[in-house]
Formats: structure tokens, sequence, C-alpha cells
């Protein structure tokens, strides 16, 4: 459904003085160069034995140790703050770094290691980009998670977003009998609105995880997107609905096989109402990021002029004729569908 690779746009001036107004810019190592020149790589394989998309990298004895050193500092800064220069950390070892070439951003995800208890954690490092931050900063301030990240320069620090891959729950969870299955149609119909909403893209099953809950009596469900580089992207309305992928296609068909109409309707209008909330408690904080979306180029202009034309169609309305950049689409959407 998505023709080809998305092209990168830079961090703008505008943007970076939004990320610094609300402490995403930091002083960390721009590292993302240094990763790059690896000397040798080897398949990642999973807990199977499956070849994976990440390939394991190895960077020459002298390389490594400043890497290494570069990678803690960030790491510390992610979790801690601007207080972890102050700290030691001896304990925290970085013992694998993986790359993965299949994505826009191209990341590496880095395995650190506390060596008292063994207990490891990641994070990755990318290529900023204009759309991806966009998206990051929509997702902390639309839904219900938070979104802990940092910038410096090209270099952008994610925090591990933990879950089940969304193919992984496909292929493991979905037929277990133990399954609410009603539960998690409802997380996901809320999912896929909720990323319509906002104009997240390209939500196939590998983009996004499930985070599984035990509660005292039954399982919680919450669908999270982990990749942003489609958000307010491209030009066919149809890339921002979860359930048009076919990668989603059991999923979709067992919501609608366990959930009526009036109950698909009533879980859009809970996602409509706590959206709204959400908007109107960050209203500065989304106001000052649509407004300086507006004004960013995020995209191509045939783009835009697409996906107006295909939101016009989608809810019966000009409304979106006039939007000459991806930024007013989204705050047009966002608007028309949220009322705020």
């Amino acid at each position: 459904m998505i023709p080809a690779r998305k092209i990168m746009y830079e961090v703008s001036t505008s943007l970076r003085q939004y990320l610094y107004r609300f402490d995403r810019l930091r002083d960390v190592p721009n590292i993302y160069p240094d990763l790059v020149r690896f000397t040798g790589a080897i398949p990642y394989e999973d807990t199977r034995g499956h070849e994976t998309l990440w390939l394991t990298v190895m960077y020459p004895p002298e390389v490594i140790d400043d890497l290494r050193r570069g990678l803690i500092r960030i790491y510390s800064e992610l979790k801690i703050g601007r207080d972890a220069a102050a700290q030691e950390h001896e304990h925290l070892m970085v013992d694998r770094i993986d790359y993965g070439d299949f994505g826009n951003s191209k990341p590496f995800r880095i395995r650190v290691t506390n060596l008292f208890n063994d207990n490891s954690d990641y994070f990755y490092v990318k290529q900023a980009d204009a759309s991806r931050i966009y998206g990051l900063e929509l997702e902390h301030i639309l839904s219900p998670n938070r979104i802990n990240y940092i910038i410096n320069g090209n270099t952008l620090i994610e925090e591990h977003i933990a879950g089940v891959p969304g193919d992984m729950f496909m292929r493991d969870y979905l037929n277990n009998p133990a399954l609410n299955k009603v539960r998690i149609a409802k997380e996901f119909t809320k999912f896929t609105e909720r990323s319509f909403i906002r104009l997240l893209g390209d939500m196939r099953s590998v983009n996004y995880v499930v985070d599984i809950t035990p509660d005292f009596e039954e399982v919680q469900y919450r669908v999270r997107p982990i990749d942003f580089d489609q958000q307010s992207y491209e030009g066919n309305g149809n890339i921002y609905l979860a359930f048009r992928f076919n990668s989603n296609r059991p999923v979709t068909r067992l919501a609608f096989e366990v959930l009526n109409r009036k109950s698909i309707d009533q879980y859009v209008n809970e996602e409509h109402a706590q959206m709204a909330r959400r908007a109107k408690v960050e209203s500065t904080r989304l106001r000052t990021l649509l407004g300086i979306m507006r004004r960013d180029t995020i995209a191509p202009d045939a783009h835009v002029r697409r996906l107006a034309l295909d939101l016009n169609r989608m809810h019966g309305t000009t409304d979106f004729s006039d939007c000459s950049s991806m930024g007013e689409l989204t705050a047009e959407h966002i608007s028309l569908m949220l009322g705020v």
C-alpha cells in the first residue's frame, strides 16, 4: 500500500525551539554518525533461532570503548535526566548493538545490562526526522501513553516501548482459548480510531505492540505504536486506517465477529471523548506544536493535495480543500473529529 520509502525531512529551527521549550533537546553525544561506521555484522536471531531483520554489528576495539561511554551517557540522560552526569555508572554495560536497515530512520538498538543483577534494557538511536518527531509528540499529547525521547543534532534517542509485536501477537496469542476476545477487539478499535484522528499512517502489524497487563479478574490490553515515520506523510487516506492493512485482517475479523455496531460506535465515541480531554489539558502544547507543523514541510505537495481530497470524501465535507500543508490537514482533522 505504501509505494516507496519516505523522504526524510530536517528538523526546522522552529521545531527545535519547541523541543528546547519542552525539554526534549539535550546535550548528549551526537552519536549516530559514529554508529554507522561498524566493520562487521551478523544476523540477529530471536529466541526460537530464527533470523530477524536486525543485524548485530561490530566495531574495532579502539572505537567500541568510546562508543560505549557515549551510549551509557545517553542512556543515563534518557532514564535519569540532567543529574546523570554527576553520577557514576560503572555497573552499566553496553553488551550488544543491533542495526536495522529496514526502516526509514535506519535505527540502532542498544542493549544495556546492569552488572549487579543482569537485568537488560534497550533504547534506540535513529536519524532525526521531522515527521517522526511530530508523531512522537502527538502520541505523547493525545494518547494514553507517555513517550520518552531526546534529541541532539541529527541524533534521535528513543526509549524502548515494551510489548508483544503485533505480528507475533496474532501468531501466538490470537487463537489462545484464554484470550479475552472482546477486550482485544475493543482496544484495537480504539487504537485504529486514535491513529486515524491524528493521521498516523502505516500501522501494519510490525509497527505496533500489544501491552498485556494482568488485572484482578481479567487481562487488560493496550495497543501502542512503535513506528512514527508515517505521521502525516502519505497522500492515500487508507494508509491511516489500520484495519485496511492485510497483516491486521485476523484482528479486524475478530473485532467484527465479537462486537456489534453499537459496541463499536460506543468505543469510538469513548476514544473521541478521551482524546478531546487530553487535547484540552495540553491545549497550549498542542496548539504550539500544530502551529509549527502547519508551517513546516513534511510531505510532498502531491501528497497534501491527494490527502485533502481523500479526507473530504471520507467525511463528506470540503473543509480540507484550502489546506496547503500536512500540518494544516492534521490540525483540521483533529479539530473536526474532536471538536477542539
